[in-house]
């Protein structure tokens, strides 16, 4: 018996009592409680640290950012570019242009499929072109500029109904409309019924800027590439832009999905676009980032190459729409917006395209910002509007104060042999 108590005491000696136990867990608890204080401040200090270097280095931040998006399969690659008072502060290339079938590294005159960014910078601008020319009127019917639009109840839908998505018009119509030639497709576009009355509800809407681009057709004579070719990209001297890009421009341009087992390179992605001859109203335009810059420095500018400088101040000027604010061709502030810098000014307007392509230009801070990815290649699953916001988000702090804030953009070298130079194929799509 004395000799098993001893036993218990020495194993209560190596065990500890107890309240020996409770002691040393107390002990455990408050040297935990202490670390943590302790260490606290310094992960906070070292999150501060990260913060301060990203804003010290925002190029740097914005390389991270893009190679998480390509790690995550949201895109193959992209081109960022921004301007401040007409001068480039930032510009990068990152991932690919195409990784499929075979690997081609993205570059910055890489051309892209911008999809509907077609419509503002290529429908819009030259409706208001038409109008700066007095042949056109915001506020005139549809139907004066193309009879057959007329139809089905459609004749007091005005142009800038169609400009602001509020003329109750389908968002698109049926694939097999376009099956049967242009004279077939146009018939049965002008044959549409509303689905809303005028104004009532804001529609995002394809056809819509289809039959602008057939305005444009009608009222100029001239198809819409060739219309904004010579009153828009011409004078601006954005050489890289157009439809129907030429092997030179495909053959440095960035791939989309599949088409009938085709990579689509330097092709229209848009099927209603591709089946009108890659000329169209609401898709079909090509471009490359420096191009963009200059389309954007344009409108903030008032030397009247484009137009008068009243003309764009109609053309921008933010309307109200059902659901938020839209100016002629332009996002404001939409269902749409989710691409929309939260750093730009209340005037910035902007668009996206569905390939994968970002334009915002702020008048009030002087800033054009550029994003083009290819965020369909190669599964068509990539997402990239709220990460080109945040891109921009990143940037703008630095680029108001000025280059000293970036290292020199690199100098963008184009061999003569790629250059978008001429052009190729038959004018197609939106012929009178």
């Amino acid at each position: 018996m004395q000799a098993n108590t001893t036993n218990r005491m020495l194993r209560d000696v190596r065990r500890g009592s107890p309240d020996t136990r409770v002691r040393r867990r107390v002990s455990f608890r408050l040297l935990a409680i202490l670390a943590l204080i302790l260490l606290k401040p310094s992960a906070q200090r070292c999150a501060a640290q990260d913060a301060a270097q990203d804003a010290a280095d925002p190029a740097a931040a914005v390389q991270g950012l893009l190679a998480e998006a390509i790690e995550a399969g949201q895109m193959a690659g992209a081109v960022v570019m921004v301007s401040r008072r007409h001068e480039v502060l930032f510009s990068t290339a990152v991932g690919d242009a195409q990784s499929l079938p075979h690997r081609r590294p993205m570059r910055l005159d890489t051309v892209f499929d911008l999809a509907s960014l077609t419509k503002p910078i290529a429908t819009a601008t030259s409706i208001a072109c038409l109008v700066d020319a007095g042949k056109v009127d915001f506020d005139r019917p549809v139907a004066d500029y193309w009879p057959a639009f007329a139809a089905e109840g459609k004749a007091g839908i005005t142009i800038a109904d169609l400009l602001l998505h509020r003329g109750g018009l389908i968002a698109d119509n049926a694939l097999s409309d376009y099956n049967n030639g242009d004279a077939a497709t146009w018939n049965r576009i002008a044959a549409l019924k509303p689905v809303a009355p005028r104004g009532a509800r804001f529609i995002y809407s394809d056809v819509g800027f289809l039959v602008l681009g057939k305005v444009v057709a009608e009222v100029s004579g001239q198809s819409l590439d060739q219309y904004a070719s010579e009153h828009i990209f011409a004078p601006l001297q954005m050489t890289e832009t157009g439809f129907l890009p030429t092997a030179a421009c495909r053959s440095r341009a960035a791939a989309t999905e599949q088409r009938n087992g085709e990579w689509l390179v330097g092709t229209v992605h848009d099927p209603r676009a591709a089946r009108l001859g890659g000329v169209a109203g609401h898709a079909g335009l090509f471009s490359t980032a420096t191009d963009l810059i200059r389309f954007g420095e344009a409108l903030l500018q008032d030397d009247g190459k484009l137009f008068k400088a009243a003309t764009r101040d109609v053309l921008l000027q933010p309307r109200q729409v059902p659901r938020g604010q839209r100016a002629y061709g332009w996002d404001i502030r939409s269902p749409y917006s989710s691409n929309r810098p939260s750093s730009f000014s209340e005037h910035a307007f902007g668009h996206g395209g569905f390939t994968g392509t970002v334009l915002w230009i702020d008048p009030d801070q002087q800033t054009v910002f550029v994003f083009l990815s290819n965020r369909l290649h190669p599964d068509g699953t990539g997402s990239v509007n709220r990460l080109a916001a945040q891109i921009a988000d990143t940037l703008l702090p630095s680029a108001k104060r000025g280059r000293g804030s970036f290292k020199k953009p690199p100098v963008l070298k184009t061999p003569t042999s790629d250059r978008c130079s001429g052009r190729s194929g038959r004018f197609v799509g939106l012929r009178r």
